[in-house]
């Protein structure tokens, strides 16, 4: 029973590392930004992030081109499982890979 409990508390502590180490970058002010089920403008819009928005980024893929307040990206950021946004439209310090490649 300990080595059970000691396995949940590890799990519990790397969700919590894992947790603490996310960063969030900002959305383009001023913008509502589509939240498609893939990497691309011919994707289903799911939902729509409202102006102000944080977003952690999960993982990256190329996709659709899209020109932004940030340039022109193929570039397409995993927010959620079976979310992506254009990264033409995050203010993350760069217009190239700032995350891994989604799998």
């Amino acid at each position: 029973m300990l080595a059970g409990l000691t396995g949940a508390l590890l799990m519990v502590g790397a969700a919590t590392a894992e947790a603490a180490t996310l960063r969030y970058y900002p959305v383009a002010p001023g913008y509502r930004v589509n939240v498609r089920s893939g990497p691309g403008t011919s994707y289903t819009i799911i939902r729509v992030l409202p102006e102000g928005t944080q977003v952690a980024i999960f993982c990256q893929t190329p996709g659709t081109s899209v020109a932004g307040p940030y340039g022109t990206s193929n570039i397409w950021d995993n927010i959620a499982n079976g979310q992506y946004i254009s990264d033409a439209y995050v203010n993350t310090g760069s217009d190239g890979y700032i995350a891994d490649r989604c799998s």
